[in-house]
């Protein structure tokens, strides 16, 4: 009787939470899907790829859901394991696509970052044999690869459609999300406005770009041992236990067989993921 009791109340808690916080739930969810295939369709689009939103999101229940449920049958008829790994790979699915499309996206930007120094001084030339902006721009559009000759090509292209060449270069600044850029397109608005020698000031620019690039280089120098000491000592684990699997497979089967052995595979996992996290953290300095 009191078990039923404890059964009901629980459920009754459980009506009445839900009844209240409804509304943000839902918005919550509707975040976490829509807010998430949003930020990787806009990132896909400012890389030129063009993506329909409702396959982004598709591929993103297929991640998620659908992956979660293959390792939830691979695990039956345990339940226990099942459930917990399957919910595992659930978020995971979900959640890694927007990290990575970022990581994407910012391999881009730095790659444009280091074509603008060639760049700049192309155009510094351009300019000072008497080209225009829009003619340098062009010059660049045309000699060097992309990401720079996309980007610089659509600046040319908004400007033939009637937007301003100051508007355009801060569209460039929005979709290329640099200090290194924004410092170059506020550069060339200011002196469009006030007047100077914008060649000058390309190759100061250039000068604090390569001096940047410089002190990275030297920061990733340093923090390289801390990395590769951790990424090493994080494999000791799986490296141990194939080791052990081959040399005393009894002794190893509980961990994959009972209870206490997947709490335990969850566990590592937790505190691998934990690890990484950190040292992630610890290795990334803002320049």
């Amino acid at each position: 009787m009191l078990k039923y009791a404890g059964l009901g109340a629980i459920g009754a808690a459980m009506f009445i939470f839900s009844y209240t916080y409804n509304a943000r739930f839902l918005d919550w969810l509707r975040f976490q899907s829509l807010g998430t295939r949003d930020f990787i369709v806009e990132r896909l689009g400012v890389m030129f790829i063009e993506v329909e939103a409702h396959q982004i999101l598709l591929g993103l229940f297929g991640l998620s859901f659908g992956l979660g449920s293959i390792v939830f049958l691979s695990f039956l008829p345990h339940l226990f394991p099942g459930i917990p790994f399957a919910i595992l790979v659930t978020i995971l699915g979900w959640k890694a696509p927007k990290p990575i499309v970022n990581w994407i996206y910012k391999r881009r930007v730095q790659k444009f970052v280091l074509q603008m120094i060639d760049a700049l001084g192309l155009m510094s030339n351009g300019l000072k044999s008497g080209l225009s902006i829009a003619q340098s721009l062009g010059l660049v559009a045309q000699e060097m690869p992309n990401p720079i000759s996309q980007e610089f090509q659509l600046v040319l292209s908004q400007n033939k459609v009637g937007v301003s060449l100051e508007e355009s270069f801060s569209n460039l600044a929005r979709r290329v999300e640099s200090e290194d850029v924004e410092m170059f397109v506020t550069s060339i608005n200011i002196l469009k406005e006030t007047g100077g020698n914008l060649a000058e000031t390309f190759d100061t620019i250039v000068s604090t770009i390569r001096e940047r690039i410089k002190i990275e280089n030297k920061i990733a120098a340093l923090t390289a041992q801390g990395f590769y000491q951790g990424m090493f000592v994080m494999a000791i684990p799986p490296i141990l236990g194939v080791i052990f699997y081959q040399t005393d497979p009894e002794f190893m089967h509980p961990l994959f067989s009972t209870p206490v052995g997947w709490i335990i595979i969850m566990v590592i996992i937790l505190l691998e993921s934990l690890g990484f996290f950190v040292i992630m953290k610890i290795v990334n300095i803002d320049v």
